[in-house]
């Protein structure tokens, strides 16, 4: 235990609110204001973590979102959120937290054993090993092995928002530079945001000094005083794409408070400037990562803000002036350096000679060549041109450098430009839609000398390390550019550096400093990869937001769906709508339910909800042609007043959808789709008139939510229609089979056509969605003499087979052109060309054996299962499969349609079908090849002509 805390200071905690909390089974106390890591350290505990492969002790390196090391297990049960780092989570009463990857603890953990073998898993050795005698062996094991915390296993009880945002200008950081530049925007009428994902205002200047202090206390002041201006602290931006477009992710508090957790923000702005500040690099010797080895900026950072000192006897390994200024900054604070070794030959630092006098011992021209300690860091090895030096220390701070944080930028597709100067990457912003001020720009950072690479051929005591949460060495690195994956791509992969939770914000430089030095190339000339979303992680949570649970996929309910549930519907998902499947009555089963139906429509008369059809209208003087050229039927020869059924193609001429068009008595159109099929036909066609046919004088308008529809079917479907309140115009008895009129109930307009997709006479009633309700109630008492029933989705789908009728999505895939389900002649013989046609007459919509639609007749009385394929004759494969089978209670047997190659010419064949399903396992049946309508094949009885 060598951290502690001082009795003073500490801009950022409040010592008049201590908290009490847990750490593993330890009962600890912080302030107000700390994080885990800042009450960790005043606690003493500096060996708090594992590393992710070999299990090495590991500690704090960083203060911030750089930190690497020490990731933490935040609260239990349901409120569970794993792998948060510690230098992120702030501090609350009760909070309970524990390290992660170790077992039982990180002062005694049995998987350090992993060590043992660190030559046989090397980088890469995952892609070498495990293949013999089988990689299934090995795989239980491993995946158990693998990750860092644990998944919670209960719903999450928190709450996520999401919110979509725009601005003028985006300000990604809330430190001096960022604030400055924010107020200089507001006062020019700029509509700003700064996001700031600390909780606090400043960065690396809060805390430094009472004058640093007011100024940012006075910015922010004068910031919210704006209307103009948006503040938001605790807001992470971790993602920017395209156009100006950004992600945020907000924190409304701490984890143990009441109400909304996050809110996942998606903002748009004009411009955006980088304010986002630089991170330090450590530097590279034997056994670096230690614990008590940490960013000489991160000790400032826990100094300043929490008055935390880091250990006892704190030495400093530097190669710029910003190091000696932390010793110098550590020495005003009561607080004297051990020693400061810097790798730069010559003292012309102006903190040096004042740390000399105060008794610091400095060393110029000196290299750290390793740490020395086992669980701690208890001292370094070091060597100068006159041999090698031992200097005891109870924590290292080092400074290496410092890389701004360009990774909002180059995720953006920014380019990346190496300075020298500073041996790191700059922004190369166009200064208009971004500019990048402050550390981000470079500005303010000391000059480096190259980064000191150790000699590969040495022989240092212990490893280097590179990726201290990947656990990549330097011998990793070397040994990938001698296996040849020396591209920056390459690299990254073979090695995963840069791959964990940190995006390598600490290693990523470095290791290309360690690639260029292997391979005789500069940094810069091995490149880097392109920053990848999230810059930091974001839960799960925040991008679900309310979408989970029943809000996931929301089922849409039908405008009369209070009447269904009234009347004992049992109420199913199709598609994006909640619809009855049937109407069981007290004591029968759905299958009995759905068998009743069906008769009461084919004897009786039933009512069912079509409400969900798509129902798209389209107006214009062009309305006529333009349907033509969507359609594959010819819709410009449509009568006023009739109906059409027709399909829709992609380009492609594959079939998307199908429908009943209506010619109005204005000549304009209402084009119907399937219930799935609408959002689909509708994309379509406002893609081709806007793109393809502007010149088109034709519009269109999607009016499906606007009406309902409610199907009278049967036999007795004109008496109960007859009987009703409803007005038709020009009367029941001049509206034929496909024929269309319009009327009024209720004092409200009404539209009837004539469709029946039963089989049955049919009347599709459409009315306005806020009375459907109504009608519905009325039809049923209308109908009630006749013995009508409401039926349901699945007593239609046995009507529609026994019929032969298609259904998109069941008897069509990815293949079916218009021709494979009758529909070849408008191929050929429509004048007007149309979308999908072209498509459909290439070669392989030509070939003969293409699956076409065909039905079944069970050859021994089973039910033929849907999906059991039609075994090929002669040969392997698949000669096509069962689409949509039913044990029909009209016919009294099974009928089944099916696409079978060549199915037209097949007519009468005896087939053998073969099913996989978990119901039959391969097990075989037969039937016969027939027409797909099995009932009332002339159509008479849906043209009420019985």
């Amino acid at each position: 235990m060598t951290a502690w805390r001082l009795d003073h200071g500490g801009a950022l905690i409040d010592r008049d609110r201590p908290l009490r909390w847990r750490w593993g089974a330890r009962k600890l106390e912080g302030f107000a204001g700390d994080t885990v890591a800042s009450a960790l350290l005043a606690s003493g505990e500096m060996l708090v973590a594992r590393s992710f492969k070999y299990h090495r002790p590991r500690g704090l390196i960083g203060a911030g979102l750089e930190e690497p090391n020490v990731l933490v297990q935040l609260g239990s049960g349901a409120q569970t959120v794993p792998n948060l780092k510690a230098t992120a989570v702030p501090l609350a009463e009760g909070l309970t937290s524990s390290p992660v990857n170790c077992w039982p603890s990180p002062q005694f953990d049995l998987l350090a054993l992993n060590a043992l073998i660190k030559p046989f898993i090397p980088a890469a050795f995952y892609y070498k090993t495990f293949k013999w005698p089988d990689w299934h062996l090995f795989e239980p094991l491993i995946r158990r092995a693998a990750g860092l915390g644990r998944a919670p296993g209960l719903p999450d009880p928190d709450g996520y928002e999401h919110a979509y945002e725009r601005c003028d200008v985006l300000v990604i950081g809330g430190g001096l530079s960022g604030l400055t530049e924010a107020l200089a925007l507001a006062e020019h009428g700029r509509e700003v945001v700064i996001a700031e994902h600390e909780p606090f205002w400043g960065g690396h200047r809060r805390g430094a000094r009472s004058q640093d202090d007011a100024v940012i206390d006075d910015l922010v002041a004068r910031l919210s005083a704006f209307a103009n201006v948006r503040m938001s602290p605790r807001t992470l931006v971790f993602g920017a794409y395209d156009h100006g477009s950004f992600g945020l992710c907000q924190t409304f508090a701490d984890p143990l408070a009441d109400g909304p957790r996050e809110k996942l923000i998606h903002l748009r702005c004009g411009q955006t400037v980088l304010a986002s500040g630089a991170i330090e690099r450590p530097l590279l010797f034997a056994n670096n990562d230690l614990p008590g080895i940490m960013l000489a900026s991160a000790g400032l950072a826990y100094l300043y803000r929490h008055a935390v000192v880091p250990g006892r006897r704190i030495g400093f390994a530097v190669n710029n002036d910003a190091g000696w200024e932390a010793a110098l900054a550590f020495l005003l604070r009561g607080i004297c350096p051990a020693f400061v070794i810097d790798s730069r030959p010559g003292l012309n630092v102006p903190a040096a000679e004042e740390l000399a006098v105060a008794g610091v011992a400095v060393y110029a021209g000196t290299r750290i060549e390793r740490a020395l300690g086992h669980r701690q860091v208890s001292g370094v090895q070091a060597s100068d041109a006159f041999g090698r030096i031992e200097l005891s220390c109870d924590a290292l701070l080092v400074a290496g450098g410092f890389n701004p944080v360009v990774n909002l930028f180059s995720q953006a597709a920014g380019r990346l430009g190496w300075s020298d100067d500073l041996a790191a990457f700059l922004p190369q912003v166009d200064g208009v839609t971004w500019r990048a001020v402050g550390r981000a720009a470079g500005a303010g950072l000391p000059a480096v000398p190259p980064i000191a690479v150790p000699d590969p051929d040495g022989k240092p005591s212990g490893s280097i390390w590179v990726d201290y949460q990947n656990d990549v060495t330097m011998r990793d690195i070397e040994l990938a550019a001698r296996e040849s994956f020396s591209a920056v791509e390459h690299l990254k992969r073979y090695t995963t550096l840069g791959m964990a939770t940190d995006q390598g914000k600490t290693s990523n430089v470095n290791g290309l400093a360690v690639m260029g030095h292997l391979t005789g190339r500069s940094p810069d000339a091995v490149g880097t990869t392109r920053f990848r979303p999230p810059y930091d992680p974001v839960t799960v949570g925040a991008f679900v937001g309310e979408a989970r649970g029943e809000r996931l996929d929301m089922a849409r309910r039908l405008p009369a769906h209070a009447m269904h549930i009234a009347r004992g519907a049992a109420m199913m998902d199709y598609g994006a709508f909640l619809r009855p499947a049937a109407y069981p009555q007290v004591h029968e089963t759905l299958e009995a339910a759905i068998i009743r139906e069906v008769r009461a429509v084919r004897h009786g008369v039933g009512l069912f909800d079509a409400s969900p059809l798509g129902k798209i209208e389209v107006h214009g003087p062009d309305a006529a042609e333009f349907m033509d050229r969507c359609c594959v039927g010819t819709m410009s020869t449509l009568a006023t007043g009739r109906c059409r059924y027709t399909l829709f193609a992609a380009d492609t001429g594959i079939v998307i959808d199908d429908g009943v068009c209506v010619r109005m008595p204005d000549g304009s159109f209402i084009l119907g789709t399937s219930s799935g099929g609408r959002h689909r036909v509708l994309a379509q066609l406002e893609e081709y008139l806007q793109c393809e046919w502007p010149d088109l004088a034709a519009a269109l308008v999607d009016v499906s939510d606007q009406w309902a529809v409610l199907t009278l079917a049967g036999p007795k479907a004109r008496s109960v229609l007859e009987g009703s309140r409803i007005a038709i115009e020009p009367g029941l008895a001049a509206l034929p089979h496909l024929g269309f009129g319009q009327g009024s109930f209720a004092g409200r307009s009404i539209r009837v056509s004539r469709v029946s997709y039963t089989g049955e006479t049919s009347f599709e009633i459409a009315c306005p969605a806020d009375l459907a309700e109504e009608l519905a109630v009325h039809l049923l008492e209308a109908g009630a003499p006749a013995g009508i029933v409401p039926f349901g989705i699945e007593a239609l789908d046995v009507m529609r087979i026994e019929k032969g009728f298609l259904h998109v999505g069941n008897e069509t895939d990815g293949t079916t052109m218009p021709q494979d389900v009758g529909f070849a002649a408008p191929l050929t013989r429509k004048r007007a060309d149309f979308i999908g046609r072209r498509g459909a007459l290439m070669p392989v919509g030509q070939e003969a054996g293409r699956k076409q639609l065909v039905g079944l007749a069970s050859s021994d009385g089973r039910p033929l299962p849907v999906g059991s394929h039609v075994r090929r004759e002669g040969a392997a494969g698949s000669d096509g499969w069962v689409t949509s089978s039913v044990l029909s209670p009209t016919l009294g047997r099974p009928h089944a349609l099916a696409m079978i190659a060549g199915g037209e010419t097949r007519m009468g064949e005896e087939i053998v079908l073969w099913d996989l399903g978990p119901d039959n396992r391969g097990r075989e049946f037969r039937a016969r090849v027939v027409a797909p309508c099995a009932f009332d094949p002339e159509g008479a009885r849906m043209r009420d002509a019985t």
